[in-house]
């Protein structure tokens, strides 16, 4: 990494801390300097000004957003598209980082008044809704989804629910795994009958699938196989964890 570049990184990261502590409407350059050893100057003399810090700041992070959202697991597609609503609208525990999502929603709010600020957040969109049509077109091509399936107006449903449960999270406090959870729900609604979904060849405890409203017989237990809505179940966990399928058993959806 040249040293240019180096020094840029330390300003970005320096950028997110200053962000979590400050907010985005009450951040100064100094702010952002102090998360630093250097000074106000050299943040001045890389940058012409705030905009153009949060210019560069924005594309820094759509670079590795990009990164995050073409990063898949091994499976089918389906599962692919799971991992990446999980992936998404993964809810953020540290306090820091919930700052951190709020003031992010105050620099969204500042595109139409910003110049740049628009067309860099508008690339967050473009690659995110890119990648979930294609697994859409995939999933069609694989007999998961039907061939009537609109991958482009999947797309666009799913990139809507995902901006709007971010505003409600930060807004008025909604909680992203449940909201995350009805959206998983319906693209595995979506799945065609008798669609095959990978599950675990170790099916979870009888405890958790009665909680989910499913059942398991002797049979099931056997074999590694869950039926119904606890199959729907057991392909949620496996693309949490990005499991591929290969050892375990496919479930029937009836």
């Amino acid at each position: 990494m040249s040293q240019e570049r180096d020094t840029q990184t330390v300003f970005m990261e320096a950028t997110y801390r200053a962000l979590c502590t400050h907010g985005y409407a009450d951040l100064t350059m100094q702010d952002i300097a102090d998360e630093t050893d250097k000074s106000k100057a050299a943040l001045h003399y890389h940058f012409d000004g705030k905009d153009d810090l949060f210019r560069e700041f924005l594309a820094y992070l759509h670079e590795g957003f990009a990164e995050k959202i073409a990063d898949h697991p091994d499976g089918s597609p389906v599962t692919k598209l799971v991992a990446l609503v999980r992936r998404v609208l993964d809810p953020v525990d540290d306090e820091s980082d919930q700052q951190f999502n709020t003031a992010f929603m105050e620099i969204k709010a500042q595109a139409p008044y910003r110049d740049g600020y628009r067309e860099i957040l508008r690339r967050f969109d473009a690659d995110l809704r890119t990648e979930i049509a294609d697994l859409v077109r995939e999933a069609i091509d694989a007999g998961q989804y039907d061939e009537e399936t609109a991958p482009e107006e999947v797309a666009e449903h799913v990139l809507t629910y995902i901006h709007g449960t971010w505003t409600r999270a930060a807004a008025i406090g909604a909680d992203v795994v449940t909201m995350r959870e009805h959206l998983i729900d319906d693209l595995l609604d979506m799945l065609v009958e008798d669609a095959t979904v990978p599950v675990s060849a170790e099916p979870p405890d009888a405890p958790a699938l009665a909680a989910s409203g499913g059942d398991i017989s002797d049979e099931d237990a056997d074999d590694g196989t869950v039926a119904g809505d606890a199959g729907i179940e057991g392909a949620e966990d496996d693309a949490d964890s990005g499991y591929d399928g290969d050892d375990g058993d496919e479930v029937t959806l009836e």
